[in-house]
């Protein structure tokens, strides 16, 4: 199975405005996900770390990326393909709460 990372991104009026029911269902979806394996989180606040040529460490708060939503939570879930990850997190709540989800295939490195 491969293994690909989702990043969700999605504010609190968009999951607002998303009818209790149907948050509710992808909630239970999200801890069938966890309880099949993966590895799901919200999103804490972020740090920038840098360390060019290796001459020393900086560390900044907030944020590298930037989006019209923010970053809600993060993932690493295992599927055949990227079609079957897509199906997978298409039932997550940032996915149905107005929100979107991103995956990346992750790839060994070598």
């Amino acid at each position: 199975m491969a293994k690909f990372v989702t990043i969700g991104y999605g504010d609190q009026d968009g999951y607002d405005r998303t009818d209790a029911a149907v948050r509710n269902q992808a909630h239970a979806h999200d801890a069938r996900l966890v309880e099949g394996g993966a590895v799901a989180g919200i999103a804490g606040s972020p740090v920038r770390v840098r360390n060019h040529d290796a001459a020393g460490v900086s560390v900044e708060n907030g944020p590298f990326m930037s989006s019209a939503l923010p970053v809600a939570g993060f993932g690493i879930i295992e599927a055949a393909t990227i079609e079957e990850a897509v199906e997978l997190v298409s039932k997550t709540p940032c996915a149905v709460a107005q929100g979107v989800v991103e995956v990346w295939p992750l790839r060994e490195s070598s």
